[in-house]
């Protein structure tokens, strides 16, 4: 069983950082994610990864279709060990698509950043749906496909001659307002035991320099 995975692995940690991720286990949600379609400068991919993490946003996924994702892990200070990354960068797909499919199926609604005429304000976003936000490509925004797959179209009201805001600026204070949002509504927000369980396993691997070790010898019966 998995849980028996764990106690192997939490053996070779501290019981400061076993209760570490309990803490911030309580606070991860996968209620609230974030897609970067074609977001390609390493600056704002890696600050990014750093806001979604620090704000207990457990989910990022990352659309490759014109660019190659990367990022500087001086700047995401190694946020991205902690989340979960996925990645949809088929050669010849439209990974958009797909991507926006498989939250779709997931139950999640696509909120997509654009003006549009029918553009609601960020704090009018219904959050009694997994919400999923999609944030374009720093040049030209979204794609002609997220636009079509959008459920909905939001944009973060400002007063200002300047109608845009960076695209890591702008994920930062979409991800701290609706994750705000959703607590204070009580939105079923929180993570499962299972889904707990799963991530106590990732981040102990990620913790354990000789953690495949340990993981062969469960895998084998050994212990």
């Amino acid at each position: 069983m998995l849980s028996r995975l764990y106690e192997l692995l939490s053996e070779h940690i501290t019981e400061h950082k076993r209760n570490l991720f309990e803490q911030i286990l309580a606070e991860r949600t996968r209620h609230v994610a974030l897609v970067m379609e074609d977001v390609y400068q390493a600056q704002n991919t890696s600050a990014i990864q750093r806001s979604a993490e620090s704000f207990g946003v457990q989910d990022l996924h990352i659309i490759e279709n014109k660019h190659t994702f990367s990022h500087h892990r001086r700047i995401s200070k190694g946020s991205s060990d902690w989340l979960r990354m996925h990645r949809y960068n088929e050669a010849g797909k439209n990974n958009t698509e797909t991507c926006l499919n498989t939250l779709k199926n997931k139950g999640y609604q696509i909120v997509v950043t654009a003006l549009h005429e029918k553009t609601i304000a960020l704090h009018e976003v219904d959050l009694s749906k997994k919400t999923a936000i999609l944030m374009g490509t720093e040049l030209t925004g979204a794609s002609d496909t997220a636009m079509h797959m959008a459920d909905v179209y939001m944009k973060i009201p400002t007063v200002g001659f300047t109608e845009s805001l960076n695209v890591s600026v702008a994920s930062a204070i979409i991800m701290q307002h609706l994750t705000q949002r959703m607590r204070d509504e009580n939105q079923p927000w929180q993570l499962t035991d299972d889904e707990k369980l799963h991530l106590k396993i990732e981040w102990a691997k990620q913790s354990i320099y000789w953690s495949k070790y340990i993981v062969e010898m469960w895998e084998n019966g050994e212990v």
